[in-house]
């Protein structure tokens, strides 16, 4: 039987992986709904009320599960990490408070107003509430990534008998590696609900539903797509950079670099031996990932021999990082390659569509990956020189823990099997009015007011909009 520590382990593991599935999304999906309200208020085009019809519908069954899934994680912080708390509680209590109180209350204060108050309130104030819950969507990404760039380079503290108070809330919080961090996560966000956007639109295009808002959103998706891949690269070198700074043992990792050496060769394929201490079947860049992370093919890097006893396991930050890798590399020849061809064709084939209806949750292939590199790269640290992943962990009996392991992991399944399906017969039931009228295209263009004039009539008519 597992010990108790693997079990806890695998179950936060577990819970951490499905619940980061839905931030991703509507982090990113809130700031899409916001662009196309903001767009409906300046022209009056019934096709962006359609467009945020149909994703405010998605948003809120994704920010459900996002909320429901993220409590479970609260309680594993005493049931199965009850030493986290009693050591960092100090720092890790107040950051996920104003979590909270700055971004949480915001989400739940004005998404109200934004799913059931379109008829109810003014546009101007059912854009501004809908503009609110984007901003509570990125600050309570700010606040969850203040906590975790923390654990992994803690600054503005000190121990005073095995407990970290702090002393410098903003060190804490803008500590060395939250800018990287959180830029990186952000751009992560965009991706996934970009890939997601664009492969639900293709869906509803295959289906036959070829109307202007599934056209619409498609173009503007994958326009975000090629935008931000490519500053994704450059943020995530930055990254790389700033890591080995602060953390070479998970760059070494990361590269697979067991000894430490100049004109180090970047791995496109290996298996790391850990016992070994090499890497078989190897596929190298000679001196490539010297120049990567030093700007210099002689550069030196640190190699795991250098922290004999004190470096992440190797071969799943290895190979994750690859995976992350390659399906950035895929998000860019897709995005791209799209993109130009929409703006060659203004309509893409068939198989075109199908590659994006398979990327549509690529995102979140791209978004694991990194997040396991980050979080198995600290260890055996799970706070970086204050506290070891096997020190924090329960004593309790491993009987428990497996039981909750299972349910948790039977309700996910559940859980996500229940979500893809409702996503895709919300897509595939999408319908559209069949014809816009010259005079509804530009009745209450200019002003918001008269536009909420229009809405309670105009609504009874886009009830099947979408």
């Amino acid at each position: 039987m597992l010990e108790t520590l693997m079990l806890s382990r695998i179950q936060f593991a577990a819970n951490i992986s499905f619940h980061i599935l839905f931030p991703t999304i509507t982090i990113a999906l809130s700031w899409f709904l916001f662009f196309f309200k903001f767009r409906f208020d300046q022209t009056g085009d019934p096709v962006w009320m359609r467009a945020y019809r149909f994703w405010v519908k998605i948003f809120a069954l994704t920010f459900a599960i996002g909320v429901v899934t993220g409590i479970t994680m609260s309680f594993q912080f005493g049931t199965n990490w009850p030493k986290f708390m009693e050591t960092v509680g100090n720092i890790a209590g107040p950051l996920l408070g104003y979590e909270v109180l700055t971004a949480f209350f915001l989400e739940a204060g004005f998404l109200g107003i934004m799913l059931f108050g379109i008829n109810r309130v003014s546009a101007r104030i059912h854009t501004l509430a809908t503009f609110i819950v984007a901003i509570g969507t990125s600050l309570s990404a700010f606040w969850i990534l203040a906590l975790n760039s923390w654990m992994q380079t803690p600054q503005g503290y000190e121990m005073r008998d095995g407990v970290a108070f702090p002393v410098d809330w903003l060190a804490i919080i803008f500590n060395p590696s939250f800018p990287y961090r959180l830029t990186h996560m952000l751009i992560a966000s965009g991706l996934t609900a970009a890939f997601l956007v664009a492969g639900i639109s293709a869906y509803r295009l295959l289906k036959g539903d070829d109307k202007k808002a599934p056209k619409l959103t498609l173009k503007i998706a994958l326009t975000v797509a090629a935008i931000l891949t490519p500053l994704q690269m450059v943020v995530g070198d930055l990254h790389g950079l700033n890591t080995l700074e602060h953390q070479p043992q998970k760059i070494a990792a990361m590269e697979g670099i067991w000894q430490t050496q100049k004109s180090a060769p970047l791995l496109i394929f290996a298996i790391p031996d850990e016992k070994e201490k090499t890497n078989h079947m190897a596929i190298a860049i000679p001196g490539m990932a010297s120049f990567i992370l030093t700007k210099d093919f002689n550069g030196e890097i640190k190699g795991l021999n250098e922290f004999e006893g004190n470096h992440p396991p190797v071969a799943p930050v290895f190979y994750a990082f690859r995976i992350m890798l390659g399906v950035g590399m895929l998000m860019l020849l897709i995005s791209w390659s799209t993109r130009i061809q929409l703006w060659r064709k203004n309509k893409l084939p068939p198989w075109m569509l199908k590659a994006l209806v398979a990327m549509s949750f690529s995102g979140w292939i791209a978004t694991l990956a990194g997040w396991y590199v980050t979080e198995i790269g600290r260890q055996p640290w799970l706070v970086t020189g204050i506290l070891t992943i096997k020190d924090s962990a329960t004593d309790i009996a491993p009987e428990n823990v497996g039981f909750s392991l299972v349910l948790y992991l039977i309700l996910y399944v559940v859980l996500m099997a229940a979500y893809l399906h409702t996503l895709f017969t919300m897509a595939g039931r999408a319908i559209e009015i069949e014809e816009i009228t010259d005079e509804e295209k530009v009745i209450h263009k200019n002003t918001s007011e008269k536009l909420a004039a229009k809405l309670p009539t105009q609504n009874k008519q886009e009830k099947n909009y979408v």
